[in-house]
């Protein structure tokens, strides 16, 4: 950590500065935003989160996904379930894409459903690189910047619906030449995601999935104009960012980085470094937001405070973190503009109505881990309002 917050201090701040808490009131989680194009009603966001309940064959969501979103719509902003880019970005069972004409209808019903309950949404691009297996590339390998396996598992489900977690194969390095094709994937799925009436995208450029595996040195060992130097390693990130932005407008695109993830092979020294020079390029396409995935396992890494002031320093549009909040740590970071949003994962699961929750400080009910992943309605759009509970008694 001290070599980290070393580099930190070495690196240029570029960007401007934090404003200071008298230069206006402090806002908490139900104070309005407005971030690039989109206008919050609060400062509560709904991570995303893989629940792996789409129809199949095709995988395309369906009546459920949109009745289960709808009832999140509270959120100030919902950010989908990460969702391929194409067939080659797929990773995991029964996930979302949004590359086929089905899977934009499915969607449509989904942001349908969420935009007549009042709510925003956008939606996770993901192309999950190494982080899969070859059942979902006609037995071929799946493809990564370097030929270096993850040390990670994947859930893979058979036709009657029932998974399992499998090792990751080692990928198949990508040629030079075929890195362009997948940037343009990228650009369709922007332009398919705003058919499908989100109001806007999030590029999933963490957790080591493709995109963060062009950025850190553990996992792109190449040695063309995507590896090696620091400039190298963000050109992918780069090239893709600045696609999507060019295809539906900067204002409605956010990025997903995850500085102090170590999991999957992705301990890299030089991601912290890789990242706030990545903030500096993309606060000058002008994107809406960053949205920070901390680590949230018992004894991961704190993210300092010196990275936050480091991030700000670089970047002017809204930053979003998530990571196991709750709601006196997230408006520290609101009230000392470390933090624009704060996203809420897990206990979105089993309170639909978690805004009204924690504005009236009722409890928070529990979810059922083992309905996480695949199956039906229990443990997914079955969760009841507290006012409904209270109700029922």
């Amino acid at each position: 950590m001290q070599s980290i917050m070393s580099s930190l201090e070495r690196l240029p701040l570029r960007g401007g500065r934090i404003p200071r808490l008298n230069d206006m009131p402090a806002p908490d989680l139900f104070s309005p935003l407005q971030a690039g194009a989109l206008p919050l009603p609060s400062r509560i966001v709904m991570a995303p989160m893989t629940r792996c309940r789409t129809d199949q064959p095709g995988d395309i969501p369906n009546a459920m996904m949109a009745r289960y979103y709808a009832q999140r719509a509270g959120a100030g902003l919902i950010v989908s379930e990460a969702t391929q880019i194409s067939r080659q970005g797929q990773g995991y069972s029964f996930t979302p894409g949004i590359y086929s004409q089905d899977q934009i209808d499915g969607w449509r019903r989904v942001t349908d459903a969420v935009r007549q309950a009042g709510g925003r949404m956008v939606l996770q691009l993901w192309h999950v690189g190494r982080m899969s297996h070859p059942m979902f590339h006609d037995g071929a390998p799946p493809v990564a910047p370097s030929a270096i396996a993850p040390d990670a598992q994947v859930w893979v489900a058979d036709e009657t619906g029932a998974g399992r977690m499998v090792d990751c194969p080692t990928p198949r390095a990508l040629e030079t030449a075929e890195i362009a094709a997948i940037v343009g994937d990228y650009r369709q799925a922007a332009r398919n995601a705003m058919a499908a009436g989100f109001d806007g995208v999030e590029i999933h450029a963490a957790n080591g999935y493709l995109i963060d595996q062009f950025l850190r040195s553990t996992s792109n060992r190449r040695d063309d104009a995507y590896g090696g130097s620091l400039e190298n390693r963000l050109r992918f990130l780069m090239e893709v960012a600045a696609a999507v932005a060019d295809e539906i407008g900067a204002a409605r695109v956010g990025v997903r980085l995850a500085p102090y993830i170590t999991a999957r092979g992705m301990n890299c020294p030089e991601i912290v470094p890789a990242i706030l020079e990545a903030a500096v390029r993309l606060n000058g396409l002008g994107i809406a937001y960053l949205h920070l995935s901390e680590a949230d396992w018992d004894d991961a890494p704190q993210v300092d405070d010196a990275f936050r002031h480091a991030l700000r320093a670089r970047f002017r549009g809204a930053i979003i973190v998530a990571g196991r909040y709750d709601q006196p740590r997230g408006e520290r970071l609101l009230a000392e503009g470390l933090a624009d949003l704060i996203a809420f994962g897990r206990p979105f699961i089993a309170n639909p109505d978690l805004p009204e929750r924690l504005a009236r400080g009722w409890p928070l009910a529990d979810f059922d881990p083992s309905a996480l992943f695949g199956g039906d309605g229990r443990g997914y759009d079955d969760y009841p309002r507290y006012r409904e509970m209270a109700t029922a008694r």
